[in-house]
Order: structure tokens, then C-alpha cells, then sequence
């Protein structure tokens, strides 16, 4: 099984698109606290439009809430963001408030070995963590990304 990550800042639909079909994705997680989206430029992948279009493309969507940040970590790095004037969409790196939190308060908690156990029952190869940020390293999906490389997997950051 190959991991990979996706954020959606910076792509168009199609572009979006092309990258997971490109990289045979046959599981997509989506590991976001909201599952929607301000504004019509990305509604594509406002939860309800976006499990439609992965359906079409005979990819598997399932919401991992348990890998989630909380509103009260969110705002830790919304906090780091107003502190550096940066916007979300500008983000290159998470802070490191946001991140030691985010390991603490659910990393600590997840079990990777019923996630894997999942993923391999239901016949996934090429697996797919996303969330809206176009840098991996400006998100939450970096650190869970690190995890699994620990854990002996390859990670691709589309």
C-alpha cells in the first residue's frame, strides 16, 4: 500500500482530478474537521459534490474525523497565522504550538494499526489523506503523513 497526500489550494477541478486518477487512487481520505469549503472556486470538494465526483471516478471515500484537528487547535494556528500576517492560503509551514498539539491530542489517540487493518480489507493500494492546504507542509496531513512513514510507508505529496 502507497500513501500519498492532497491538498486543494492552487488547483483548478481538473487539475484536482487529474492527480489522483493519474496516481491511481483507489481510496480517498478525507481528514478534515469541516468538510466544506468558502466560495465557489473550490466547491468541488465541498463534501457532498465531492463523494458524487469520487464515485464517478470509482474511488473510495471515507472521512477519518478521529485524524481531524479540533476548532480549539485550529485556532492555535490561526492565532500563528494573525502573529506572522499570513493568510491559511499562504501557509508554508504549520507552527509548532499547532503541531505539538495536534500530536498530543490525536496523534496520541489514533490507532494506525485499525487503520491499516482497514485499508487492507477493503483492497486499498494507493491511498490518498486530504485536506485543503496546497503546501503538505503548511498542514495536518504532513504530520499524519510522518506517521505512516515511521511506520514504513512511502508517502507522495501530490
Amino acid at each position: 500500500m502507497k500513501f500519498f497526500t492532497i491538498g486543494v489550494y492552487g488547483s483548478t477541478e481538473i487539475e484536482y482530478f487529474k492527480k489522483l486518477t493519474d496516481n491511481n487512487i483507489d481510496t480517498f481520505c478525507d481528514i478534515r474537521q469541516r468538510r466544506g469549503v468558502r466560495g465557489s472556486e473550490y466547491a468541488f470538494v465541498n463534501s457532498n459534490r465531492l463523494q458524487e465526483k469520487l464515485n464517478d471516478i470509482d474511488i473510495r471515500y471515507g472521512h477519518i474525523f478521529s485524524l481531524a484537528p479540533t476548532s480549539e487547535i485550529r485556532m492555535l494556528q490561526k492565532e500563528t497565522d494573525v502573529q506572522q500576517k499570513e493568510q491559511k492560503r499562504d501557509r508554508s509551514e504549520l507552527g509548532k504550538v499547532f503541531s505539538i498539539a495536534y500530536k498530543d491530542k490525536i496523534l496520541k489517540k489514533f490507532n494506525f494499526g485499525n487503520f491499516i487493518e482497514e485499508l487492507e480489507r477493503a483492497g486499498a493500494e494507493n491511498v490518498v489523506l486530504f485536506c485543503v492546504e496546497e503546501k503538505a507542509k503548511a498542514c495536518h496531513r504532513s504530520i499524519v503523513a510522518a506517521e505512516l512513514e515511521k511506520l514504513g510507508y512511502k508517502i507522495t505529496h501530490l
